[in-house]
């Protein structure tokens, strides 16, 4: 199927989609016009070692979350467990042993900031709520844990809904796809958003976000044009969180590293925003605050809903 002609700007700005999102603990994140989700990684392994706060004192995880939120940030991203290809597949006990005491002082010391746990796996997302987290950010759009639609359905929170093929220990194997990328996206949303319907006694959730997964089982060829689609999930209906920051996509077509992708990835931020990415998750967060404030400025978008 050949891609679909786009026209990158009005068109898509005028379109409904998830405007907010309301945390089960009343905190609210507005979506109407983009935001900058920090990456805070309770791990020793995460692909960009900048990133790392595994293991860390309590201190140091709050002094990265404090200056995110200074920066601009409006979430914080909290996870313990590496979904760089290849990582070490960790128990279900070391997951929480890492995250949740560090989401328990987030928790304390900034009672209004939004909270994602970036899980995959029912039971941690569930301790991960009830220690105070406002959204749960799942790479395995549903497929990775039998247990976990029924679990945001019951806990009534907001969710991310991400598409990728296999674990991470198996993703970089199967980046190949039968048939349209975007159509192959397309149709993963609309199964696991109509099983999360199901697992809702047939009602729809509102609160949920998508997740394209830029680098989950795809090539920086799939993610190029993946990004130059972007608009064409638009007419889902939920807005959309893009997680590029400073991934191969960014630096190899660069012949750089991780550590020097901070100008590439805030050049794909833009392109990322054009196309209707409603919430960015990122490792820095000062440089991807002024992208959205310099997109706002230039184009004048408010998502209304």
């Amino acid at each position: 199927m050949p891609p679909t002609p786009l026209t990158l700007l009005e068109p898509l700005h005028r379109q409904h989609v998830t405007h907010s999102l309301l945390s089960p603990h009343g905190r609210l994140l507005d979506l109407r016009q983009p935001q900058v989700m920090g990456i805070l990684n309770i791990t020793p392994d995460s692909f960009y070692a900048g990133s790392r706060l595994g293991p860390a004192t309590e201190a140091e995880v709050l002094a990265r979350a404090e200056a995110m939120l200074a920066a601009g940030a409006t979430a914080l991203d909290v996870g313990g467990y590496s979904s760089r290809p290849g990582a070490d597949d960790i128990s279900p006990a070391e997951e929480k042993r890492r995250l949740l005491p560090a989401l328990a002082a987030l928790r304390r010391a900034f009672p209004q900031a939004f909270l994602s746990v970036d899980t995959f796996r029912a039971e941690v997302a569930a301790e991960a709520v009830a220690t105070g987290a406002d959204l749960v950010n799942d790479i395995g759009g549903g497929t990775l844990d039998a247990d976990m639609l029924a679990t945001v359905a019951r806990l009534r929170v907001p969710y991310c809904l991400m598409h990728t093929k296999g674990t991470p220990q198996t993703m970089r194997s199967l980046a190949h796809y039968e048939e349209d990328l975007v159509l192959t996206i397309l149709r993963f949303f609309r199964d696991q958003l109509a099983a999360l319907r199901t697992a809702n006694g047939g009602q729809p959730l509102r609160d949920v976000l998508l997740d394209p997964g830029f680098g989950f089982a795809k090539t920086p060829t799939h993610n190029h044009e993946l990004l130059r689609r972007l608009p064409e999930l638009a007419p889902l209906g939920h807005g959309l969180l893009v997680g590029l920051s400073r991934k191969a996509m960014v630096y190899k077509p660069l012949g750089l590293a991780p550590e020097a992708a901070l100008n590439g990835t805030t050049a794909l931020h833009m392109l990322a925003l054009q196309g209707g990415a409603r919430l960015l998750r990122v490792h820095d967060v000062p440089e991807a605050r002024q992208t959205v404030l310099l997109f706002q400025n230039t184009f004048d978008i408010l998502i209304t809903g």
